[in-house]
């Protein structure tokens, strides 16, 4: 079907499939013409053995699975089934399954992580992080569901859920603990959330059913994702700005940063990687790597904010550097609602 094509060997040995499977694979780097142009193609391949019993659904099943596990590897490779990618397979699907019962039972709940101004110490927001209250697995954290949440598209509800009540929540204790700069939430996009038309239009209505002022959101985006031109990607960016949100670039630094499409970006605030954070106060590398970033993001006149910050020399050094804003340990931990209202009491 589509893009798929299923080979059958008969009278060979395991040695004489992958010969095969090598042969297909070296076959399909030579370029095919089309018109005037060469096309150059890639091919991933699972390869199934089975014996004499072997029933033919179960062998194409097992190929597919193989499949998929080499298009993960990268490209232009090939994967023997073993039973373990059965297993994973099935447990991925179990996991489906319980996110989407998860929704149903609302078993999912947003944690909050302040944000500290490095120059007064004042919070000046959160950023809303999404915990699991699993039935039998107790408390997870989002690398645990993520994954299988953007492969199955899972993810867009659970990112409207985590919207609409961090928005929500962020009325609540603008009203609460009233400043001259109202405290403002920070909410994390996925690509599959993206490349969604909908998205600023979903953004929007959130906004005016919570009552919460759109420059008062923050939408982290990673950078992976920022850098992509693809135009829904660029689309949507561009109406989320007119609808008047402040973008933030996540993980900068870990990625493949095009300086370029960095300057064209409508980003507001720019966000260290942990793990340059981290290396503050040890490694000399990466103080210099740090400086680079917040000089770049002031001669684009973009704020900074550094995650991870564990310790008051890491704060420290960062302060020193002129980065904007801080989260991580030293300051709290992602809080539950009541717990976090309890902290922005103390620390007004």
């Amino acid at each position: 079907s589509g893009d798929e094509f299923t080979v059958l060997i008969e009278d060979t040995d395991p040695s004489g499939a992958i010969w095969v499977a090598e042969r297909i694979l070296e076959d399909l780097r030579n370029p095919f013409t089309l018109g005037a142009h060469e096309v150059f193609v890639t091919a991933s391949l699972g390869v199934s053995i089975g014996g004499g019993r072997a029933r033919p659904a179960h062998l194409l099943r097992d190929a597919d699975l193989a499949m998929y596990r080499a298009k993960e590897g990268g490209k232009g490779g090939y994967e023997i089934f073993d039973p373990e990618m059965s297993a994973r397979a099935l447990a991925r699907l179990r996991l489906e399954n319980e996110i989407r019962q998860g929704l149903a039972n609302r078993e999912f709940e947003v944690h909050y992580q302040p944000k500290v101004s490095l120059k007064t110490g004042a919070v000046t927001g959160v950023e809303a992080l999404l915990r699991w209250h699993h039935p039998e697995r107790g408390l997870l954290l989002p690398s645990e569901f993520i994954g299988v949440s953007e492969e199955t598209g899972l993810i867009v509800p659970l990112g409207r859920l985590v919207l609409r009540e961090a928005c929500r929540q962020m009325r609540l204790w603008q009203d609460l603990y009233p400043g001259e700069r109202p405290l403002v939430v920070c909410v994390n996009v996925s690509a599959r959330q993206l490349h969604r038309p909908e998205l600023a239009s979903e953004v929007g209505r959130v906004l005016e059913e919570t009552g919460l002022a759109p420059e008062s959101v923050y939408l982290e985006v990673t950078e992976s994702v920022a850098m992509d031109e693809a135009l829904e990607i660029s689309r949507t960016l561009r109406q989320l700005k007119r609808l008047g949100v402040r973008l933030v670039l996540d993980d900068f630094g870990v990625g493949y940063s095009s300086y370029a499409r960095l300057k064209s970006l409508p980003v507001d605030l720019l966000k260290i990687d942990r793990s340059f954070s981290a290396g503050l106060g040890e490694s000399p590398v990466d103080r210099e790597i740090v400086a680079a970033m917040i000089r770049l993001a002031r001669a684009l006149d973009i704020s900074t904010v550094a995650e991870g910050v564990e310790t008051a020399e890491q704060a420290a050094r960062l302060r020193e550097l002129g980065c904007d804003l801080a989260q991580g340990y030293h300051f709290a931990e992602p809080l539950p609602a009541e717990a976090a209202a309890a902290y922005l009491e103390r620390n007004r």
